[in-house]
């Protein structure tokens, strides 16, 4: 048996625990990064419209993104808010993700306190 840190033991006890957890609707990859974007940018209170959003070129074409953005929007996972111009919209998450991110956050302490004790 391969001897790893105890550090990659609470990762792992953490995908575990995250693993388990039920609530929206499942994310691809892409849809996963998108929703990590959107929630980095809230955090930093930087303002994102679905342009901004259709420019970031990692995250794919626009077609492609704007598909994704409904699908996420369609599983509860964001919202689209009305900004001064009625033609731009702001891409926020939804208070269901937030509440997901609470619980990821939870099953990260937990794994840290399984693991050291």
């Amino acid at each position: 048996m391969e001897k790893h840190s105890p550090s990659a033991d609470i990762y792992v006890r953490f995908l575990q625990l995250a693993h388990a957890l039920r609530g929206l609707p499942t994310l691809d990859p892409l849809e996963d990064r998108i929703l990590a974007f959107v929630a980095l940018a809230g955090k930093a209170k930087d303002r994102l419209s679905v342009r901004d959003m259709m420019a970031q070129s990692e995250l794919g074409s626009p077609a492609m993104l704007h598909a994704r953005l409904k699908s996420m929007r369609e599983k509860g996972w964001i919202i689209l808010t009305d900004t001064d111009d009625t033609r731009r919209k702001q891409v926020e998450l939804s208070q269901a993700a937030w509440l997901h991110f609470d619980k990821l956050s939870k099953c990260l302490m937990q794994a840290t306190q399984d693991v050291n004790n």
